[in-house]
Formats: C-alpha cells, sequence, structure tokens
C-alpha cells in the first residue's frame, strides 16, 4: 500500500523539464545496477528546444529529443528469450508560449514519439506516441518589491516519461526562501538547494524516472504475450551543479532508489511480468545550455 501511495505521489507531480522552460539543450547519461542481480540500466539522452520569436514575448519552440537504452536483464527468462535489451526513442515536437496578463504564460506542445526495440530494422504503426502538454506559468523571480522569488507552474502532460503513455497533471512551485537557499516542490523534481556562489551549488532532491517501449515482435511468455516493457523509478539523493557561465553548467547526481517498478505488459495494459524490484545506487551526469 506505501509503495502504491509513493508512485501516484511521485506520478501526480511528475512533468519534463520543458514545462519549466530554460533548458536549450542538455546531455547526459544515466546509470544505476540493481542490487543484488546483474540488471542494469544505462540511458544516453540528449534534447534541443530551438525558441523562434514570432512576435512580443511569444515563440514557437521545436523540440527534438534522443534517447537511447541499454536494459540488460539477466534474472528473467522471460526477458533473456527477447534477444534484445536496447531501446531508443525519438520525439518531434512543437511547441508555443505567450505572455498574459498578471505575469502569467501559457505554454503549449504537440509532438511524435517512436520508442520501441526497433528488432524489425524500422519503425511500425505500434511504436508511434502522441505527446502533448499544456501549461500555465507565473513568475516571479525577478521582483522590484523586495518579495522573495517564487515561480508556479499548473498543467497537464500526455506522454511516455514516467513509464506509461497516460496524462499526467503536474504542479511545480519554485521558491528562494533565504539568501543562497531555494526549493522545488513537484515536477520533475523536488528539491533544497544551497549557492555557495556564482559557480557551485548542491542540493537534496527527490524524482522520478523511467521508460516505456514497444517490443516489436511480440513474445510469448508463460504469463501472456509480452507487448511493451515499461519502468518507473524513483530515486532521492544529493546533487552538485558547476556552472561554467551562466547559460553552461555540468551536473552530476548520485542517489537511491526508493521504489522500482519494472514489468512487462500485454496489448491491453495488464501485467505479464514483474522484474526484480529491488533499491539500489542510481547516478546522473550531463551538460546543459540554458537561457
Amino acid at each position: 500500500m506505501f509503495k502504491r501511495i509513493l508512485i501516484c505521489f511521485f506520478i501526480l507531480a511528475f512533468a519534463k523539464a520543458y514545462s519549466q522552460g530554460t533548458d536549450l539543450f542538455r546531455t547526459e547519461y544515466t546509470y544505476f545496477p540493481q542490487r543484488n542481480s546483474d540488471n542494469s540500466f544505462r540511458r544516453f539522452r540528449t534534447f534541443v528546444n530551438v525558441p523562434l520569436k514570432i512576435g512580443e514575448g511569444t515563440y514557437l519552440v521545436p523540440y527534438l529529443e534522443y534517447r537511447n537504452v541499454h536494459f540488460v536483464v539477466k534474472d528473467s527468462e522471460d526477458f533473456r528469450q527477447f534477444g534484445t535489451d536496447r531501446y531508443e526513442s525519438y520525439e518531434v515536437a512543437l511547441g508555443y508560449t505567450t505572455p498574459l496578463k498578471n505575469n502569467w504564460r501559457l505554454g503549449t506542445r504537440i509532438g511524435l514519439l517512436a520508442a520501441s526495440n526497433f528488432d524489425a530494422g524500422k519503425a511500425i504503426s505500434d511504436d508511434y506516441f502522441l505527446t502533448a502538454s499544456a501549461y500555465f506559468i507565473k513568475s516571479m523571480t525577478k521582483r522590484d518589491d523586495g518579495g522573495k522569488p517564487w515561480r508556479l507552474v499548473v498543467g497537464i502532460q500526455y506522454s511516455t516519461t514516467a513509464g506509461r503513455p497516460f496524462p499526467l497533471p503536474y504542479l511545480n512551485y519554485y521558491r528562494e526562501f533565504a539568501p543562497k537557499w531555494s526549493f522545488t516542490l513537484g515536477a520533475p523534481k523536488m528539491n533544497l538547494v544551497y549557492r555557495f556562489n556564482d559557480k557551485n551549488m548542491v542540493q537534496l532532491y527527490a524524482r522520478l524516472d523511467g521508460f516505456y517501449g514497444n517490443i516489436q515482435n511480440n513474445v510469448n511468455t508463460t504469463n501472456g504475450v509480452a507487448d511493451n516493457v515499461s519502468m518507473t523509478t524513483a530515486m532521492a539523493g544529493p546533487g552538485y551543479q558547476y556552472n561554467f557561465t551562466k547559460h553552461i553548467s555540468v551536473y552530476v547526481y548520485t542517489g537511491y532508489t526508493i521504489f522500482n517498478d519494472i514489468r512487462l505488459r500485454d496489448a491491453g495494459g495488464d501485467d505479464v511480468k514483474n522484474v526484480n524490484d529491488s533499491n539500489t545506487f542510481y547516478s546522473r551526469a550531463g551538460i546543459k545550455f540554458k537561457i
């Protein structure tokens, strides 16, 4: 029961980093093994946002993302018989953002995602998924009245990011509450941040991660036909960021998973096989360019 409540809490809080709209480019690598097994998860991810100004404060934002997942499962015969442990995803999307009254801003995005093991050598119809989001942002991070900077993001998103394709409501609240201190509640992570100076910052964080992929050439298992594979993982731990300039940063996150929900499902979304859910060490590192 506690695990289900925790999963729901993180899913309701989750949204893509684009909903906060500051990263123009990011490349990162994620790795975590599973404790007491030879299973492991490795992912390379990169994306780019390209803001194109079409009016005063109004932008069209083409978005491209690529993910390469190496998901090795050695303690389940049902996984080993696939003959594949590599999954990829490609997403193309177009965003739109415009200012509203009283420091509010509207943002929307619609796109197409292909996520699969691509064993057939090309994408098939079951590999494609719609992605879409709509959100409102109120930013009070640049204040002249002496008040504490803050930002609120509310909206809804449909994607596979949290491990399954379904709509996810999200709520994100950021606030600076003391000199050098700030916190974020919501998505894509919750954190408590301390800034030593303009170059160095550390944080404690909790976040949700995951992936989803169609399985081409569906596999018969003892419990049914495996049509897709998904993983939803929550983790917490410390992180560090170093800013080369105002716009270019490198970051490292380490921590420990709170839960791992890894499973095969059939075409109807019913579970076929659950995989080792042992909690384990987690790490992620990357470089980003932001406005």
